[in-house]
């Protein structure tokens, strides 16, 4: 029996690119190609001007005081960490339904993980569960809160919470650039959190081929992140503190410059940030195509059974990110990776988003057990990530659809 979809090519042994619908795809057009161009033919590459000019842009953008891009979203994550000071002696909240980094960048400081399992409804950080945990006696000193696929944590209710209890509020808001919180005011603004960190990786609301952002509102942090991407080294706004080498008479020598603390080489480029900065220029269109998307998936799925969207509630305040289903795969009497090597053999790329931190053997070995994170091996079991990318059209999301009627309808 033929069972592609009349829209879908069989797979070719090397298949072209463009017949691929992949789960995320960035999308660049002839002015994101010349404002590339043009950085190159500029006489900054790095540590240029457009470093600064994206910062401004982002921090105009979602509403912060003050931003600083970085090489990657694990590394903005890392040291929004160290200007908190977290350290060995810390005791770090992270979600169980995440991508790795979400652990690991307080893992890096020597820092006790603690994991929290997630809520059903958002698929984020259960914020009963923290209560409850600070509730017994329990000390945090952090909670990094992850905005799962875009939709946003009930910040303000985790800002209550570390009013009371003292914890710091990191928001990995990876997938959440162009998100809303519940007042209004976008994922980044900092109103109830004390940093947030986005990615540039290609597949997320913007791409700068690879790259993070952190953004903040306090002076003090801004310019703890500004030495930690470089080293340690600010040659900006910190003040000299061997003055004798520092100075000639009365004028600062050009050449010297100090390290103030251990940091790291985290820098960003200006190639990177020309291609974000016309990326930013986009940004509203490829949300508002992203939210259309997710509501079509929502619509056309209501009348098949054994799929839901992952997240109940409408997303048209989030930036869709991606599009996670739970599919019954049990009732379905179905094997998950045989659906994903079906699709694939029909050039629909799926995934899974994620496998819980806990149960990947770094963490297993230190004594996390999956038994005890029952909403996240609920939704791991039946997860899928179905694609959503601002290029894609209704009839390739039908034509998925179909698909999946097909494959479980054969089985």
């Amino acid at each position: 029996m033929d069972i592609v979809p009349h829209n879908i090519k069989q797979l070719r042994k090397y298949p072209n690119s463009e017949d691929i619908i992949p789960y995320g795809k960035h999308f660049i057009d002839e002015e994101d190609i010349q404002a590339v161009v043009n950085t190159l033919r500029s006489n900054n590459l790095t540590q240029g001007p457009l470093i600064e000019e994206f910062e401004n842009a982002i921090s105009q953008y979602v509403g912060s005081k003050y931003a600083v891009a970085v090489s990657s979203c694990t590394a903005g994550l890392h040291i929004a960490c160290k200007s908190l000071d977290i350290n060995s002696d810390s005791i770090v909240a992270v979600p169980t339904n995440s991508f790795v980094s979400t652990a690991n960048c307080a893992s890096f400081l020597g820092a006790r993980i603690k994991f929290f399992d997630i809520d059903l409804d958002s698929l984020n950080i259960s914020i009963d569960q923290v209560e409850e945990y600070l509730l017994c006696g329990n000390h945090l000193d952090l909670v990094i809160a992850v905005h799962f696929a875009g939709f946003p944590v009930e910040l303000e209710r985790l800002y209550f919470l570390s009013s009371k209890y003292g914890f710091k509020i990191i928001e990995d808001a990876a997938h959440a650039l162009g998100s809303e919180q519940s007042n209004g005011r976008r994922i980044g603004s900092c109103d109830f959190s004390d940093l947030s960190v986005f990615s540039l990786h290609p597949v997320k609301s913007i791409a700068a081929g690879e790259g993070g952002v952190i953004t903040t509102n306090d002076e003090e942090i801004y310019m703890s992140l500004l030495r930690l991407r470089s080293h340690g080294i600010n040659k900006g706004s910190d003040e000299l503190v061997n003055k004798e080498y520092a100075f000639t008479g009365d004028n600062k020598n050009l050449w010297y410059y100090e390290m103030r603390e251990l940091g790291f080489h985290y820098r960003i480029t200006d190639i990177q940030c020309a291609l974000a900065l016309s990326q930013l220029k986009k940004l509203n269109k490829f949300t508002a195509r992203r939210n259309e998307i997710a509501c079509y998936y929502r619509k056309k799925i209501e009348s098949i059974n054994f799929i839901n969207p992952a997240q109940k509630e409408s997303a048209s305040f989030t930036s869709n990110h991606i599009f996670p289903v739970r599919i019954d795969f049990d009732a379905l009497n179905i094997k998950r990776n045989d659906l994903m090597i079906y699709l694939r053999e029909n050039l629909v790329y799926t995934q899974v988003h994620y496998i819980p931190i806990p149960i990947h053997p770094y963490y297993k070995k230190m004594g996390y057990e999956a038994k005890d994170f029952k909403n996240s091996m609920l939704y791991f079991k039946e997860a899928l990530t179905l694609p959503l990318f601002y290029q894609l059209k209704n009839n390739q999301v039908d034509d998925v659809l179909e698909m999946l009627k097909t494959f479980f309808k054969k089985v």
